[in-house]
Order: structure tokens, then C-alpha cells, then sequence
């Protein structure tokens, strides 16, 4: 790990040793990994990149960790053209960062990937995780794969797919009757008591930078250049503030030239705590009271959502929340004119998509990506009203052909 240099606060600029930390004793402020880019700038190249494993961790030069990686592949997921969809929207550049094609079908297999990492690098033996769903499926699999033992805490009413998702590995899933804020304050609790390995805790600062790995991927995958905008949900705003450090990252490495790109938030309005202070040209985030179908980002006490913000303004970007029918007709958007199936916070990206576009916030012209970040699997419940068959016949072929002739469809 001779390529971190510290940890550092955010606020106040005190720099920590690289143990498992995450808030600045003095101001309390979170704790970030600073690197050696200098360091770093001399070694890393295209090239070196280009022949490294098909996960996250051919960026290894800029992520945490040594050799005592927890590896299931996450990472160099689909980055699709979407002329289909940028039809539909007036884009004619558009493009879809699909990472439900990652192992637990969501991006969170890669900071889990960083954090469990660490945790091993760290001495740890067993890991938790308070989630909303999605990190806690990719801490269960990562754990069972490493022999880590896991303790998993996610709020009762979260959706079956994502419950049997994670108990399925066979860790220790424990569900709170609260929302993901409660859950995570139980988990800041925890943390103090046992010896174990927080992911969203105590190695927060490292977990946190395996989201930059989707800027990596993004600008590789566009043959080593940086979008004109991206749009990302928000859930604690971690996502969002790494895509531009990713990006930010590259540039001062020399592996891509300095490009304005702009960065654009979603969020669900049952939850927008984030958004809301955007658009009232504010810093301070007014928590609120979780509501809606979007639970994946139902976090209403966001730890990064004034980083987010801050983000969003120096780029250029923009926010918007999108209601829970808005929600559906995103997912269903998606599915019909690009083939992806994306879980709420998916249907919240093209939704929030769509109305920035047609508010002219995204620009016809620029090339656009969208993040995906889940399977549409993990929340079949906001979808399974009017998603059955079109119609039922018995087995003959006069009703079929009776059926089709209603829908004008002829021999």
C-alpha cells in the first residue's frame, strides 16, 4: 500500500494514518484515501491497464489494497450505446453504463470488493454492513468467497429479492425494524463494541473508492476520454462525488486529457433530501423520513450529500427527483428501447434523464452516459402490476389467430 500516502479529513485537512478510520477526531468530518499521484503517474499507463485482470482491479494503482485481494470480478461491465432511447429522449450521443452485470448484479460489488480487501489487509475476519439491499447482497457474496464471516443489518420491509439474495450465502442476515438511517446508526453503534470490519464504517474511506472504478471504466471504454456528462443516482451521494474524483484521478495521472465533464444527480422524490437542497441553492442537507418504491436509495440522512452537491455545481451539473410512476415508466422506458431490466434507482436515472433532457439541462448533442447500477430482479415488485400476460388462450390455433386479429397482427 506504499502508493497511499494517508488518510486525510475533508474539511480541515488533518491527515490519519492508514488504519481503519473514518471520521477526523477534531471536526468530525469524514476521512479520505490520499495517494501518491506523483508516484503513481511514473508507473501506470494504458498499456499497463489494458493487460490487467477483467475486474476493477486493473486499476490496482489507484485503488486500495495488496495482494490479499477479495476478487469476484467485479467491474468492466457493458458500456452500451442507447440510440434507441436517445431516440426517444432527443440524444443523439447517448450511452448506458450497465452494471447489473456484475457478480450480485449491482455496482456495489466493487467497493465491496475494496473494503473486504482491506478488511483482510487490516487483519479482520469478519465484516458488516448495514444496506438497503444491494450492499447487502455484494458484502454476503464477497464474505462467503473470502471464508469472512458477516454480520448483515438491513431495514425489515426491504424488498424478497434482495432479502433471499443475501441469505441465500449463508451469513448472518439480521433485519431492524427502521429505516436504512436507523439501521446505520445501530451499525455506527456495533462498530465501537466488536472487532469487526464496518464496510460503511470503520473502512468507509477505502470502501468508498471502488466506486471510481465506473469513471475508470467509462472513459476506457470510450477509448481513453471523458464523457461530456453523466448522470448518477444518489443514495449517500458516495457514488456520485467518485465518479468526478475518478475522473479527476485520470487526469492528473496522464491517462486522459482534462475534459469539462458534467456531472447530474437523481433522485427518487420520496427521498430527495440531496436534490432538494440543490435546487434551493443551499448547502446544509435537511434530512428526511424515507417514503416510495426507490428503496435502494432511501437513505434520508445522506453522509456524502454535501460533497454531492458540491460536485454537481463545480461541474455544471444538475439534480432532479422523479416520483414513483415516473419510476415505473423509466424502468419500463429502458426495458422496452434498450433491453435492460434496472431495478427503481435505474428507473430514477432515466427518468431524471428524461426530464433534464427535455428541459435542455442535457444537451442533444453531448455524449451522455447514464449509470445503471441494478438488476431490475432485486425490485420485481414495483413493476409485477400489469406485467403479466397479454392474453391466455387454450392451446389451439383458432384462438390464437381470434387474439392476434384484435391486435390486427394477419398470417
Amino acid at each position: 500500500m506504499g502508493r497511499i500516502e494517508a488518510l486525510r479529513c475533508r474539511e480541515c485537512g488533518r491527515e490519519y494514518p492508514v488504519e481503519p478510520l473514518h471520521v477526523c477526531e477534531f471536526c468530525f468530518a469524514p476521512l479520505e484515501v490520499v495517494f501518491d499521484y506523483d508516484e503513481i503517474a511514473k508507473s501506470i499507463s494504458r498499456a499497463r491497464i489494458e493487460a490487467g485482470p477483467r475486474s476493477i482491479w486493473r486499476y490496482s494503482d489507484l485503488l486500495p489494497g495488496g495482494e490479499k485481494r477479495v476478487d469476484l470480478g467485479a467491474g468492466l461491465t457493458p458500456l452500451v450505446p442507447a440510440p434507441r432511447l436517445g431516440a426517444e429522449l432527443g440524444l443523439s450521443d447517448l450511452w448506458l453504463k450497465n452494471d447489473t452485470a456484475n457478480p450480485t448484479h449491482s455496482f456495489k460489488d466493487r467497493v465491496v470488493s475494496v473494503a473486504l480487501t482491506m478488511a483482510r489487509e487490516f487483519g479482520f475476519d469478519t465484516v458488516g454492513c448495514a444496506s438497503t439491499g444491494n450492499l447487502a447482497n455484494a458484502t454476503a457474496a464477497h464474505a462467503a468467497a473470502a471464508g469472512m464471516r458477516a454480520f448483515i443489518f438491513v431495514p425489515a420491509d426491504l424488498e424478497v429479492g434482495k432479502i433471499v439474495m443475501t441469505a441465500i450465502y449463508g451469513q448472518t442476515l439480521v433485519a431492524v425494524e427502521g429505516n436504512y438511517d436507523e439501521v446505520n446508526r445501530l451499525c455506527a453503534e456495533l462498530a465501537g463494541t466488536y472487532d469487526w470490519a464496518f464496510v460503511n464504517v470503520n473502512v468507509r474511506p477505502y470502501y468508498a473508492e471502488g466506486s471510481k472504478t465506473l469513471a475508470f471504466e467509462i472513459a476506457e471504454q470510450l477509448g481513453w476520454q471523458a464523457p461530456d456528462h453523466v448522470i448518477a443516482p444518489i443514495a449517500s451521494g458516495s457514488l456520485l462525488t467518485k465518479i468526478k474524483r475518478g475522473l479527476d484521478e485520470f487526469t492528473r495521472v496522464g491517462l486522459i486529457e482534462k475534459h469539462p465533464t458534467r456531472i447530474s444527480g437523481a433522485q427518487a422524490t420520496g427521498c430527495a433530501p440531496v436534490a432538494t437542497a440543490f435546487k434551493a441553492g443551499v448547502d446544509a442537507i435537511r434530512p428526511v423520513k424515507p417514503a416510495g418504491i426507490a428503496k435502494s436509495l432511501a437513505i434520508g440522512n445522506p453522509a456524502d450529500g454535501y460533497y454531492a452537491v458540491k460536485a454537481v455545481r463545480e461541474t455544471g451539473g444538475s439534480m432532479e427527483d422523479v416520483s414513483d410512476e415516473e419510476i415505473v415508466e423509466g424502468i419500463r422506458l429502458l426495458a422496452r428501447t434498450e433491453g435492460i431490466f434496472a431495478e427503481t434507482a435505474g428507473g430514477v436515472v432515466i427518468a431524471v434523464l428524461k426530464k433534464l433532457a427535455q428541459a435542455g439541462v442535457v444537451r442533444p448533442e453531448e455524449k451522455t452516459v447514464a449509470l445503471i447500477t441494478g438488476d431490475g430482479l432485486k425490485t420485481i415488485e414495483a413493476v409485477s402490476a400489469g406485467s403479466g400476460p397479454t392474453f391466455t388462450i387454450k392451446p389451439k390455433t383458432s384462438e390464437f389467430e381470434a387474439k392476434a386479429a384484435e391486435m390486427g397482427v394477419k398470417p
